[in-house]
């Protein structure tokens, strides 16, 4: 029986865990917490779900997701990851992981940079660039007229190849955007970056740079609406997307 591994069990891990159980795929949790505090999520899951340390899940994964703040990434246990298919969703948002000069200056990528502490691991590039609410409002069965597509990026063809079959059992299909050195083209912010799944993309652009504003003046800051059912993304849409889009480093960002 396959089993997906969750390092981080906030809003993203818990829905791409429910597709997972959906899909007949045991799921193992564990956050920085403890097992003990993932008790109610793991109820709700049912039978197929149980609560772990980090080590314990990223062993247990025959992929495992990472889904921590990006100024947590030297926590995650790379000997225990070693070998592993990793999905990797980080984002990197300066305002709460603190500034780091290599990507502010665009000589690396976010995942790059995870992979360089995971060296033993096959990092592919996932579930980063769609808002936690749309993940479920989104997935549909496979050969379904209005599947939504996710980008990945990965330096390992066969680690790509395993998690777009994880992800398309999951309900989304994949476009490739290439290595992990191109994974910047669904960063926040780029053409790519959850917007294009919202009801109304434009609004949505404008209210990064709205919220940023807030946030500067300490203004009460209004997050996009959770309630948006979410527009099926294509995955022909996705790739010209991600081919147009610009390179938005820090200085680039409304929310840097």
């Amino acid at each position: 029986m396959a089993t997906l591994g969750f390092i981080g069990s906030g809003n993203i891990g818990t829905a791409v865990a429910r597709l997972a159980v959906a899909a007949g795929i045991d799921v193992v949790l564990s956050n920085s917490r403890g097992p003990e505090t993932l008790a109610e999520t793991v109820a709700q899951l049912g039978d197929r779900a149980r609560a772990a340390t980090p080590e314990e899940a990223a062993r247990a994964g025959d992929w495992v997701v990472v889904s921590v703040p990006l100024s947590a990434y030297r926590q995650l246990p790379a000997a225990a990851l070693a070998g592993k298919v990793v999905l990797d969703t980080s984002n990197y948002y300066p305002m709460r992981d603190g500034h780091i000069e290599v990507l502010d200056s665009g000589k690396t990528t976010t995942s790059e940079l995870v992979q360089e502490h995971l060296a033993g691991a096959k990092l592919v590039k996932a579930f980063n660039s769609i808002m936690d609410f749309h993940i479920p409002a989104l997935a549909r069965p496979q050969g379904a007229a209005d599947r939504s597509a996710l980008p990945i990026a990965g330096d390992d063809p066969q680690a790509k190849a395993s998690a777009a079959d994880l992800i398309s059992r999951l309900g989304f299909d994949t476009v490739d955007a290439g290595p992990l050195a191109e994974g910047w083209r669904f960063e926040p912010e780029t053409d790519p970056y959850t917007a294009p799944y919202f009801t109304d993309p434009d609004a949505v652009r404008a209210g990064w740079a709205q919220l940023a504003e807030a946030i500067r003046s300490g203004a009460p800051a209004q997050m996009p609406p959770s309630d948006d059912p979410g527009v099926p993304l294509p995955a022909a849409r996705l790739r010209a997307l991600l081919a147009e889009t610009p390179r938005k480093l820090t200085a680039d960002r409304a929310l840097a």
